[in-house]
This record gives structure tokens, sequence and C-alpha cells, in this order.
């Protein structure tokens, strides 16, 4: 016991002392920026298992433990269906960690392996209205997710050369099936080589890609498709060292009088520069 709760306080201080630069005060600036935070909220962090998620809850305990603004965390962990060596090793990870989480169980694998179709988009969406669910029995308004700033410029360039359109993840948004939920993301401005740092230093495994759907076509092409697009970044870093940087602060600093066409989030509607020539 003695020597978790050491492994544990050995995590919190290498994410404020040796890498704060790099990821604390990240971190601390998307809350603050992105206004993700306020008073008295009531948020549920997701932890999923990887690298990420776990960084994410250390970051949400350590934030509550400092932060002038009250808030409730509550720690949840889905068992979509993990095969038993994956679910153990997230009761030992979040057991190390200090991280007192619940875990809750579904059958969305199979489910959604059963269900026909596309079984990935399915399972995403079944995930994370579970997640809500759950968020929302327990009175949270909010639930955090560990998305990072490798997963916004990513996103931006898939949907660009891929899906033919300008999109990628907010800092935070309305749910549109749960009333008066948000979904925040708080390692918004965190790098991933970053994250990898931190989880290697500190000599923590964590689990990979437990999806049952990976061998299948559609899940590889896309997993194919993002590894093209981090392989594309890395080569153009080599003359360009700023350029996810440059990708990133373009996404707050649209020129929208350059842009020949958009869609209305809220009508759907299209507009073109023609309207206002």
């Amino acid at each position: 016991m003695k020597r978790e709760l050491s492994k544990a306080i050995e995590i919190e201080r290498s994410i404020i002392k040796r890498y704060r630069k790099a990821i604390w005060n990240n971190f601390v600036g998307a809350v603050k920026e992105y206004e993700l935070i306020k008073e008295n909220d009531c948020i549920a962090v997701c932890i999923s298992g990887g690298k990420d998620s776990m960084l994410l809850a250390k970051c949400m305990q350590q934030l509550q433990k400092h932060s002038e603004v009250p808030f409730t965390l509550k720690f949840i962990v889905m068992d979509p269906g993990y095969a038993e060596p994956n679910r153990q090793l997230i009761e030992e990870n979040l057991k190390t960690m200090g991280i007192d989480a619940e875990i809750f169980e579904s059958d969305i694998f199979d489910v959604a392996y059963n269900a026909g179709g596309s079984p990935c988009y399915l399972c995403a969406r079944m995930r994370r209205g579970a997640l809500y669910a759950k968020a929302k029995s327990l009175g949270c308004n909010k639930i955090a997710l560990g998305h990072h700033f490798d997963d916004v410029i990513e996103t931006l360039l898939m949907s660009m050369m891929y899906s033919s359109e300008i999109k990628t993840m907010l800092p935070k948004l309305h749910s549109t099936n749960f009333e008066g939920m948000e979904l925040i993301r708080p390692l918004y401005k965190v790098k991933e080589k970053d994250i990898i740092n931190w989880s290697n230093y500190n000599e923590l495994k964590f689990l990979q890609c437990a999806c049952k759907f990976t061998a299948d076509s559609e899940q590889m092409e896309e997993l194919s498709k993002r590894k093209e697009i981090k392989a594309l970044i890395k080569e153009i870093k080599k003359t360009n060292p700023n350029v996810d940087d440059n990708i990133f602060r373009s996404l707050h600093n649209v020129n929208m009088a350059t842009i020949p066409a958009w869609r209305d989030e809220d009508s759907g509607e299209t507009h073109t520069f023609l309207e206002r020539y």
C-alpha cells in the first residue's frame, strides 16, 4: 500500500514539475481559455484505459485540489466487453495511479458487432450515449474526454482530404440528446508526444486498442488514414518544425472573408461569398 501510494505521488509530481510546461500549463491553459469548468460543475471523467484518458484523470484530480473554483469529479470507466486481461490492466493502473473510479459494464461490443452495417459508427455512438447516461445518473452536468492536440489537427486534415469539408473537434459542446449535458476536452492543447514521454518516464503501461472490431476493414481503414496523416505531419515537420502548431492556430484564425462557401450549423443551409459580394 505504501509503495502504491508513493508511486501515485511520483506520477502526480511528474505532471506538476517535470512536465509542467508541456502538459500541466497546456492543460490549465485550455481549461481557462475555453472556459471548460464553471463553479459547482459536476464532471464525469471518462476513462477508457488508454494513456490519454488516464493522464486526463490525474490532471483533473490535481486541478480539483488546487483550483479556486469549486467543482466535483466522478471518475467512470465503461467496460463495453473488454477481454479479461484488458479489464485487469485498467484496474491495476487505477490502483497504481490513485484514481477511485466506478467501473460499469455494458454489452456494446456485442450489440454493435451483431447489428450489421457499420459496427464502428454504431459502437462510437452507443459508447458516447452510455457515458452521457451514466454521468447524468450520477448527477453530473459534464463529461470530460481525453482527446488531445494531435487528435484535433489530424481530424481537421482527415476531414479535408477524405470528406471534402473543413471541421474538427471543439474544446466543448452541448449534447444533442441529453439536455443540460456538455462534453469538454481539457487536453485540447496537450501534444501526444508529451503524453507518451510522461507515460514512459513513469514506466506506465496502458491499454492500446481493445476494440474487437480492429481486424475489420472499416476500422483498419480509419486507423490507416490517421496513421497516414501522422506520417504526413511528421514529414513536413522536417522542413517546417512549427507545422503542427500552425495548423492548430489556423483553427483559431479563420478569415471568413476569403472562404467561398460555408454551412450554417443551425439551419444546415449553405451560404456563399456571392451573397455579400
